[in-house]
């Protein structure tokens, strides 16, 4: 993927040749809750799901939270990287 990502309130989103992509969350005190990821299908299949997920798992983690993937999404990206599994709540 080539656009940044950055955060704006409880979302993490990048756009992709025109093509806006995010995951949002909802915040606990400890806890950040994925609830939904849409990446539109133009850019589809380039990995930019992936991205989105892993930069708001790496922000948990910079923030000393843990995450409870509720989206499916999320959910099947913790399987795959199990380096980010002591994160779950």
């Amino acid at each position: 993927m080539s656009s940044a990502i950055e955060q704006e309130g409880n979302r993490f989103k990048t756009v992709v040749e025109g093509h806006t992509a995010y995951v949002d969350f909802d915040r606990t005190d400890d806890t950040m809750v994925l609830t939904h990821t849409w990446v539109p299908a133009e850019i589809g299949g380039r990995g930019v799901a992936a991205d989105l997920v892993k930069a708001a798992f790496d922000a948990a983690r910079r923030d000393g939270l843990k995450v409870s993937p509720v989206c499916s999404y999320a959910a099947v990206w913790l399987q795959r990287h199990p380096e980010y599994a002591d994160l779950l709540r």
